[in-house]
Order: C-alpha cells, then structure tokens, then sequence
C-alpha cells in the first residue's frame, strides 16, 4: 500500500520524468546531426516509458517543469551537448536510488532505477560532439598559458612593480606564446596526417590567448596604489585556480574521467611554478637593482 507521503515523492518521479522527455525531444528536434538526434530521441522514449510507470501507480497526468527544462535547454547551449546531458543523468543516479526504495511496495521500482542508471549512460556515452574531439588541443593550450604565464606575471610582478608594465608584457608573451602553440600543434598534427591539424592549432591558440587574457585582467582594472600590485597577483592566481577547477570539472563530466586527481595535478604544476618564478623576479629585482 502506498502512502500519502510516497505518493507525493511519486509525483515528484513523474514530474521529473517528463520534463526529460520534453527535453530530449525538444533537443532531437534541434540538432542538425543524425546520430545525436537519434540518441535523444531514444532517451526520450526511455524517460516516457518510465513516466507511464508512475503514471500507472499514481494513476495521476503530471505536467512538466517547463522553468527546469528552459534552464537545460540554455545549460545545452551555453556548455554543449554532452557535457549536460551527462551532468543530468549525475543528478539523476540519486534518483535512481531513491526508486529501489519503492520496489518493496511495487515491484519493478528497483529494475526501473537500474535501467535509469545503466541504459540511459550508455545512450548519453554514444553522443558525439566536435568539440569534445580537440580536448588534446586545448588542454595543451590551456595549461602551457596557466603554467608559463602565472609563473611569468609572477616573476614580473616582483620584478617590476607596475601594473601596467607587468600587464603589457604579459600580454606580449602570450600572444607570441600563443602563435608559437598554435603552430607547434599544427606542425605536429600534420606529421601525424591529421586531415584536421588546422582546427586543432586554432582550439589550441584560442585555448591559450584566452587564458591570457583573463590571467592579465587584474592588473589592468585594479587599482596599482599601495599595494595594488600584489592585490593584483593574488586575483590572477585565483583566476587561474578558478579556470583549472571549471575546466577540470567540465572534462571530468563530459568524458567521465577522474576530476581530484587531474585537478589537483594541474593545480601544483601551475601554483608551483609561480611559485618559483615569484622568487626569481625577487632574486632579479634585487641583483640587477631594478627600480621603477
């Protein structure tokens, strides 16, 4: 016998299901490749299935949550295909959890939540998507400007002592830094006879010029009086911490790998370089008598 209280989580299940079929059906009616399309329209029918066995228990029509499903159709737009599907189905093991939970009171509650779990994962695994193809390429462009540009606004920042300055031959360096990536990805994308190495130097040059970019921000728009400088280093190291956390937690989704350890790996490698390199532009300023 149901109670009230599982009825209400039920309609809760049911609610939940139908705003995902709505969802991917209105994602394979978006998307212009065949294969993703067919996908969708495939999780779709999953979710409807699971939505009419519900519907069977509590014997109640529910509507979908049509404010969720705007919010995902923009989260597919903004993040890309797979990366929020796959962010979705996350939240959604938790839910199948929740439906073993009734299978003492209906029977199948539990083999629902599985096939929640395993067939829709393995549809979601099927999904390709471009840009997930050049994650090579912008990992290398993204950690080369993490690596060598903290450690080199670091340097400079002792060095020097002026924000503009320090601003200027940051982005100087990077863009130099992000042609020479770009062409060394290029170069060796076409020794493997790679048909896309010129898209894979773009991703990788973009990759990198962006990080660049954001990395130099802090000592053009804070204030360099007093100790402005240093407030300036401190805002551009979290920047660059920020960007290995979203990046490694975007890929860490997307292509289900591990994200403590990759994380944590790239963290070390980028804050211990500008770590030392903090100490070199000391080292120099003082040697060379460097005052400006």
């Amino acid at each position: 016998m149901v109670t009230e209280e599982q009825r209400k989580k039920i309609l809760v299940f049911q609610r939940d299901e139908m705003t995902n079929y709505q969802l991917y059906k209105k994602l394979a009616s978006l998307i212009k490749d065949p294969h993703n399309a067919e996908v969708m329209r495939e999780m779709a029918d999953t979710e409807l299935r699971h939505y009419e066995f519900w519907k069977a228990v509590s014997k109640t029509e529910v509507k979908s949550d049509s404010l969720k499903m705007n919010f995902l159709l923009l989260m597919v737009r903004l993040f890309g295909l797979t990366f929020s599907i796959k962010l979705l189905e996350k939240g959604e093991a938790a839910g199948a959890k929740e439906y073993a939970e009734f299978d003492s009171v209906i029977p199948g509650a539990a083999k629902l939540g599985k096939e929640e779990e395993e067939h829709e994962d393995g549809l979601a695994g099927m999904i390709r998507e471009e840009f997930l193809s050049y994650v090579g390429s912008i990992v290398l462009g993204l950690n080369d400007a993490l690596v060598e540009l903290t450690g080199t606004l670091a340097g400079l920042t002792f060095a020097l002592q002026n924000g503009q300055l320090v601003a200027v031959s940051g982005l100087i360096t990077g863009i130099a830094a992000a042609f020479s990536m770009a062409a060394s990805e290029f170069l060796s994308a076409r020794a493997d006879n790679d048909a896309k190495a010129g898209r894979s130097a773009l991703y990788t040059g973009a990759a990198y010029l962006i990080t660049v970019i954001l990395l130099i921000l802090p000592y053009l728009l804070v204030p360099q009086v007093g100790n402005g400088i240093f407030i300036s280093l401190a805002i551009t190291l979290l920047i660059a911490i920020l960007i290995i956390l979203c990046f490694n937690f975007y890929i860490s989704v997307a292509k289900d790998l591990p994200f403590k350890q990759r994380f944590l790996e790239m963290l070390g490698i980028s804050m211990g370089v500008s770590a030392l390199s903090f100490f070199v532009g000391l080292i120099v300023r003082n040697v060379f008598g460097i005052e400006i």
